[in-house]
């Protein structure tokens, strides 16, 4: 009785699970003093084994003997039947499919099953009692007293690994809320960075949906294989896919029913949850563990919730800052516009006058000619500010069309070895209707994506002008033309927006002589 006590009080030792089914294993050996000694955990189905930890058989004899027990034979019958069982011999039971190669020789053997709260968790086996002869009914009653305490055990280890799982998740959660990006800083990065080491997960994946369901952008990754799938686009099960979007709740599958076999290779378990900031597209959170670990834990699917639901805040708090600091950024335009309208302008205006009145004190044709060249590039300056003037100023709740077509002309170039010359006059900001602004920005696209794909030109020109109640957008390039240009689909298109704003499209372009696009629309 004493050595029982001693083995219930050293189960209460540690609370890692782990630690907990060692000790459970060793403590029935020495109680009825057993040479071999092993616990199997029953898998989900309840009549197989998911993991096997032994005693008195070293890593030489585990190597020879192979794969460990899955629940075949005697073992799995306490796993159907689960009630104590002795035996001696072994090979004697109906159920007995004998031993592997290199496997020791065993006679006696004692089985009993452990139940956590209730249900099955797994069995006690024990073999060869020392000194020869057979388990005893003692043994038996000792080694069952020993099997409820560690259910006890297991049960508050169990409750032990939630509590740090949780701990894990929510510490994961407060620093990704409190780490709001910088401008250098993706808040997705970040998301799948925090997401990776509370769930356990091997891979960490951001996805974006398609407007069809059938298809997951990966926006960003961390983890194992984060660098093949990032920016790329995976066909996705989209039974997983409307679940998660639908109800909002997490869902736990396997890799390979989430996306193609090929795709999921070398992933086991996943999960993949939802998430949803205000104002923004759904977005998903797709954690994946590695082939052959243990699958995620109903701790995991709770808190994960909860980690999406920070990671949401935190795309909120970065879409925030970036509007804090756009305003900041068109008031400080606001600034330089007023200055240079006040002030700059000015000075040029009386630069220019006072150079007029030196016209009186010289009659040479030289200095004439000079006079009106010098006057001709400050009324030229004075032009270029007001155009500068009208780009930098701002609704400070929306972007400004200048900026748009800026950043229109930018994304349409970034493939080329070379900057575009853009220019931009007339009020553009504040005279182009926001039909007309959308079909301008769709045709720059167009049109630069022609002129830098197709024109094999090192130097395009692009004018944006607000003149006479009118919207006049040119694009030239030096590039090898073509012949009959309205025969392409992208520039019949272009055509087809401007006869619906009753504008014009007039091209221009020849074999190796360049492209020059003019479209025009009116304003009203």
């Amino acid at each position: 009785m004493k050595h029982l006590l001693a083995a219930v009080m050293a189960l209460a030792e540690d609370l890692s699970l782990e630690t907990v089914l060692q000790r459970v294993v060793e403590s029935a050996c020495q109680l009825v003093d057993a040479q071999y000694g092993a616990l199997g955990v029953a898998g989900e189905d309840g009549t197989s084994l998911s993991h096997f930890i032994t005693v008195g058989i070293d890593e030489e004899e585990h190597h020879r003997i192979g794969d460990l027990p899955t629940g075949h034979g005697v073992l799995g019958l306490l796993l159907r039947e689960p009630v104590a069982l002795r035996l001696n011999p072994l090979s004697g039971h109906a159920d007995a499919h004998g031993f592997p190669p290199n496997h020791p020789p065993m006679q006696s053997f004692l089985g009993v099953p452990i139940r956590v709260r209730g249900a099955v968790f797994g069995s006690l086996y024990l073999t060869e009692k020392k000194g020869g002869g057979s388990f005893t009914v003692r043994d038996e009653e000792f080694v069952t007293t020993l099997a409820a305490a560690a259910g006890v055990a297991i049960q508050n280890a169990r409750l032990f690994e939630a509590m740090r799982r949780r701990e894990q998740w929510l510490q994961a959660s407060m620093e990704l809320s409190m780490r709001l990006p910088s401008k250098s800083q993706d808040p997705r990065d970040l998301i799948v960075d925090h997401a990776l080491a509370p769930s356990g997960a091997a891979l960490a994946v951001f996805a974006t949906p398609a407007q069809d369901g059938m298809i997951a952008r990966c926006e960003a990754a961390a983890g194992e294989r984060a660098g093949e799938i990032v920016r790329q686009s995976v066909p996705v099960s989209l039974t997983v896919l409307h679940s998660v979007l639908e109800t909002g709740k997490p869902v736990l599958c396997e890799a390979a029913d989430l996306v193609d076999p090929e795709k999921a290779e070398g992933l086991g378990a996943a999960l993949v949850a939802r998430l949803s900031p205000r104002g923004g597209e759904p977005s998903l959170l797709v954690l994946c563990r590695a082939p052959g670990a243990d699958g995620f834990h109903p701790v995991d699917l709770d808190m994960a919730e909860i980690f999406c639901t920070h990671a949401s805040l935190t795309m909120e708090l970065a879409q925030g800052q970036r509007l804090r600091e756009q305003l900041v950024l068109f008031a400080d335009r606001d600034r330089i516009a007023r200055d240079l309208h006040d002030v700059v302008i000015q000075r040029l205006f009386a630069a220019g006058l006072s150079l007029q009145s030196l016209r009186r004190y010289t009659m040479e044709d030289s200095a004439q000619e000079r006079i009106t060249d010098v006057t001709r590039e400050l009324d030229e300056a004075i032009r270029e500010l007001r155009d500068t003037i009208y780009s930098l100023r701002a609704d400070a709740q929306e972007e400004v069309l200048s900026s748009r077509i800026v950043r229109a002309v930018q994304e349409g170039t970034r493939a080329s070895a070379f900057t575009p010359r853009l220019e931009i006059s007339g009020p553009i900001d504040s005279d182009v209707p926001d039909k007309v602004a959308e079909h301008l920005l769709a045709v720059i696209r167009e049109g630069l994506s022609n002129a830098v794909r197709h024109s094999d030109a090192d130097h395009i020109e692009v004018a944006v002008a607000a003149i006479d109640n009118r919207v006049r957008l040119a694009i030239k390039d030096n590039g090898r033309g073509f012949a009959h240009p309205l025969r392409r689909s992208g520039l019949a298109n272009l055509e087809q927006r401007a006869e619906e704003l009753h504008g014009t499209l007039d091209l221009k372009s020849a074999p190796g002589k360049g492209t020059s696009l003019v479209w025009t629309v009116p304003l009203a």
